[in-house]
């Protein structure tokens, strides 16, 4: 099975000074992930991890949303030619009663550890899949975050890195309560692969939606990951660098709370700011 890290030579440079050395690099593989038996996707992934990954874009791609559905996920055999296992492979099977939507590998359903899925579909789409609508739990009261505790989340978030202390160069995304307790995390070289090894460990665990949690990634926040916080039913996103145009109009068309350029006690809100619990002299622009 692959390793999550690997190990490479390198020629040194520093201050003139020329040496060599062995470096340790974060690996990337691809894996197919057939649904039914059918290949409906390829991504270019951090190995492990790997079934989590496999039914979060399931539900990204709105055809998981509970745990029921979900029969097992394996490994393929016989994913090479000479009949071995790479276990880059992975076959998700359905509960018999899930209705599947129109996914397929001829459909270019091919992701990359830096954009994700290319030539997503659009808001519409999204708007007809998602079976969670996005709120802050029955009966519950309404969901205020304080910008102190929103701001105090990015370095809980690298403390808990543990492979991107050794290689500096994986992506993160986490999930937080609204207190601030970290609940989980997981590194990938693609963010959005990050948040699909969250959610699909969710779904496994049975705790879809992901009412009244923070999702934190460490990059920036495409229309893909505001996508899948909506699939997953979590009420807010933030992100320590820039949102685009397009996570924006759906952050404020699902009512998601987007949250973008969290460094320090800086960000900027830019939908859903009445989940943000401001002072009252907060100063206006």
């Amino acid at each position: 099975m692959g390793r999550v890290t690997e190990r490479r030579r390198v020629l040194r440079i520093r201050d003139g000074a020329v040496s060599t050395r062995p470096d340790t690099l974060v690996a990337e593989e691809p894996m197919e992930i057939r649904l039914n038996g059918k290949p409906i996707a390829i991504t270019m992934r951090t190995p492990g991890d790997d079934f989590a990954l496999a039914a979060g874009f399931l539900v990204s791609e709105g055809v998981l949303a509970e745990r029921r559905e979900l029969q097992n996920i394996v490994y393929c055999a016989g994913a090479t030619t000479d009949g071995s296992n790479t276990y880059n492979v992975v076959d998700v099977r359905t509960a018999p009663d899930v209705v599947l939507p129109d996914i397929t590998l001829e459909r270019n359903v091919y992701t990359t550890s830096s954009c994700g899925l290319c030539g997503k579909a659009s808001l519409d789409a999204v708007r007809t899949t998602a079976r969670w609508a996005i709120d802050d739990g029955a009966d519950a009261p309404p969901l205020r975050l304080t910008p102190e505790l929103l701001a105090s989340l990015p370095d809980r978030l690298r403390a808990s890195q543990r492979v991107f202390d050794r290689t500096g160069g994986l992506h993160a995304a986490a999930l937080f309560t609204e207190e601030g307790d970290l609940l989980d995390i997981r590194e990938d070289v693609g963010r959005h692969n990050a948040v699909d090894k969250l959610v699909g460990r969710a779904l496994q665990n049975g705790d879809l939606p992901l009412s009244r949690v923070i999702l934190l990634v460490s990059g920036r926040a495409s229309f893909e990951l505001a996508q899948k916080a909506v699939m997953a039913g979590i009420p807010v996103l933030a992100a320590v660098s820039a949102p685009s145009s397009l996570a924006v109009d759906l952050a404020a068309e699902s009512g998601l709370t987007l949250v973008g350029f969290l460094r320090g006690a800086n960000m900027n809100v830019y939908a859903g700011e009445d989940r943000i619990a401001l002072r009252a002299a907060a100063s206006r622009g």
